[in-house]
């Protein structure tokens, strides 16, 4: 089976990074990071931001993109301001594992990477008002439709019954719940 995989150039803002971390858990996707970073990774900040997901968190840093490229293949798509095609237009067409590449918050990815692989740019639709999303919401957006397109099985469409089930708000009796408190009493 592809896995999908979600790789951060240059990230700088931990919140992001910590919010795409929970995405790429929630999704089933391992996290790329390549250097530099605009932070401090290590157990204790990771365990922070990561809060209740920490022990799922699949990732690896890399020294650089050339470092990234030689332990890595598969189909890349790039997302940047500058891309000519919608996320919707992604096909995925062989078993290669597939890797979503965003950039720093900042200044995006290297124009020099970008020309190289003009083909595969996209870019989230949005007004001429603003440049560009948050970066940890554009990375939502495009593991939600990557990933709705390749059936992974452990992507649950409905609230699984590891959790509270399908059937939760179905069967709830309201009478019971404390709204104040949003608990059960």
């Amino acid at each position: 089976m592809k896995k999908l995989n979600v790789v951060l150039y240059h990230p700088e803002i931990p919140q992001n990074t910590g919010n795409i971390m929970r995405s790429t858990v929630g999704f089933n996707a391992k996290l790329h990071l390549i250097k530099p970073l605009g932070f401090k990774l290590d157990e204790k900040a990771l365990k922070r931001s990561a809060v209740d997901y920490y022990q799922y968190i699949d990732y690896e840093l890399y020294e650089d993109f050339d470092d990234f490229l030689s332990k890595n293949d598969g189909e890349f798509y790039f997302f940047t301001r500058y891309g000519n095609k919608e996320p919707k237009d992604i096909k995925i067409i062989n078993d290669k594992n597939i890797y979503l590449f965003f950039g720093a918050e900042s200044t995006g990815i290297a124009y020099d990477i970008l020309k190289r692989y003009y083909d595969k740019l996209y870019r989230i639709p949005t007004t001429d008002k603003i440049r560009s999303l948050n970066l940890s919401n554009t990375v939502a957006i495009a593991l939600y439709q990557v990933s709705s397109l390749l059936n992974d099985d452990e992507i649950y469409k409905l609230e699984p019954d590891t959790l509270k089930g399908a059937d939760f708000i179905k069967n709830i009796d309201v009478n019971d719940l404390d709204y104040k408190h949003r608990e059960w009493r």
